[in-house]
């Protein structure tokens, strides 16, 4: 079913890696329901978050910063500040926002790239 979603909503007539990256963009834009509450789940080079932190996701990073993986911003140190959606899972989300972070989350899982 979520590889099936993919390749048929997310992905499809995407041919670069251009275009897979704005599917995924629109996609999670759209199913993200912000604001959401996340839970961090794994460390990154790019990220001040540590596993176990707890944030508040308000929005889709800007385009241009997503075009080789997908970011969120939050909401840290009292300024906006964009961390990788593959690093934090939803706590206090809707079901639609559960669905889009677990796609992203196994798409990231499987290897697959833009």
């Amino acid at each position: 079913m979520r590889e099936r979603r993919i390749s048929m909503e997310i992905v499809v007539d995407a041919y670069t890696e251009s275009e897979r990256a704005m599917g995924w963009y629109y996609y999670l834009e759209e199913g993200l329901q912000f604001p959401f509450r996340a839970r961090c789940i794994k460390r990154r080079a790019v990220s001040p978050l540590k596993p176990g932190d707890e944030v508040e996701a308000i929005g889709m990073a800007p385009e241009e910063e997503c075009g080789h993986e997908m970011f969120v911003l939050i909401r840290w140190e009292r300024r906006r500040l964009a961390v990788p959606l593959s690093q934090l899972e939803g706590i206090r989300a809707d079901r639609k926002t559960l669905q889009a972070i677990g796609d992203w989350h196994y798409w990231t899982t499987k290897g697959y790239e833009f």
